[in-house]
């Protein structure tokens, strides 16, 4: 028997079929599909997600990329009238950077919007995957931005130009490291709240631009005791640690593509289990346990084994008391999908049936 999230069920006029969309039509209309974006969608049970925790979360991180996005925007029109007057490489490689963070808000936005979005009878699961797509959006930006500020560096170098306004320069260095700063704060404190690894992801990397805007200064410092190759040179090593976030960011988006989950989050699902074991004496083993992301909402998988003499009403309460705990231990955790089986030594006998689809149930082994 499985039992399931009941704050996932869907309305079941929506699972009978009778699911309405208007809009517009023509380029326009495909266009807004593509994104679903388009029409008013009739889901008569989709204002009982005001009261999910998952929306919830969805909703305060669309606030935080509003915020974000305003900052991040405020900054880099500041820095651009510097760099005007200015001609600083090293702050235009910090300025085009910037930019670049306050446009990657937009698929984050995009991501956060969607996976708010209600289940339906193609996407079953919902949209929370829309945070994965769009943390390969972000990582392809930045990449790109890391070729632009080594193509202008290079540049610098074949044709180097004075730095005006070396006061202007510094200035606007502060500004991008306090807009940054303050960016990175608000997203990775939210983003660890909700459990969003794209919005923290993000954080983290205006963290660390925060600080290569500081270096801007160094650059402003080296044309001001008359060493002008400075400023492209400050250009490179900016580059230089774009590629590095860039390859970090990589690693955490192949993560969530190919359903990694952090080890601590496993061993504390593990933990709690195993306290469990040691408190339902009906509990005989744990026989799978899974975890994954989907978007910000963890999702755990679970195979008990159990008494064979309880009726299906008591593994059910069982499998509740289960699912109630794991939630009270992980606050980030918004579905458990548990099946319980009958325990008994010859486990295949129980599997008989689909053993050659789906293999006997069996506990990891460490990675």
């Amino acid at each position: 028997m499985s039992t399931h999230s009941h704050d996932d069920h869907q309305h079941d006029h929506e699972q009978s079929g009778h699911h309405h969309e208007h809009g517009p039509s023509g380029v326009w209309g495909w266009l807004l599909s593509l994104f679903h974006l388009g029409g008013h969608e009739h889901h008569h049970g989709a204002e009982s997600l005001v009261a999910d925790d998952a929306f919830a979360s969805s909703q305060e991180g669309i606030r935080t990329i509003w915020i974000a996005l305003g900052l991040m925007g405020a900054t880099t029109l500041f820095q651009v009238i510097i760099y005007l007057f200015a001609g600083s490489v090293a702050l235009l490689a910090d300025t085009v950077h910037n930019l670049g963070d306050a446009l990657n808000t937009l698929p984050l936005l995009l991501a956060f919007r969607l996976s708010g979005r209600p289940p339906n009878r193609r996407y079953t699961y919902g949209y929370h995957r829309a945070e994965d797509v769009a943390g390969v959006i972000i990582v392809l930006s930045i990449a790109f931005s890391a070729g632009y500020v080594f193509w202008e560096s290079f540049q610098k170098f074949i044709d180097p130009e004075p730095i005006r306004n070396l006061g202007a320069v510094a200035a606007a260095a502060l500004i991008g490291f306090l807009g940054n700063e303050a960016v990175a704060t608000l997203q990775i404190r939210t983003g660890r709240k909700i459990g969003s690894a794209a919005l923290v992801t993000d954080g983290l990397h205006a963290r660390t631009d925060g600080l290569t805007s500081l270096a801007v200064l160094i650059a402003a410092g080296g044309a001001w005791l008359g060493f002008p190759l400075v400023d492209p040179i400050i250009g490179l090593l900016i580059g230089l640690a774009i590629v590095l976030i860039t390859r970090d960011a990589i690693v955490s988006v192949w993560y969530r593509l190919m359903d990694a989950i952090e080890p601590e989050l496993y061993d504390q699902a593990e933990q709690a289990l195993q306290r469990q074991i040691k408190e339902f004496e009906d509990i005989k083993e744990i026989r799978r346990l899974r975890l994954r992301w989907l978007g910000h909402r963890l999702n755990a998988d679970l195979v008990l084994a159990v008494d064979p003499q309880l009726t299906t009403a008591q593994s059910h309460h069982l499998a509740e008391q289960v699912r109630h705990r794991l939630f009270d231990e992980m606050p980030l955790l918004t579905e458990a999908i548990t099946h319980v089986e009958p325990w008994d030594h010859g486990v295949e006998q129980f599997h008989r049936l689909t053993a050659k689809r789906e293999p006997v149930p069996k506990p990891f082994a460490e990675e």
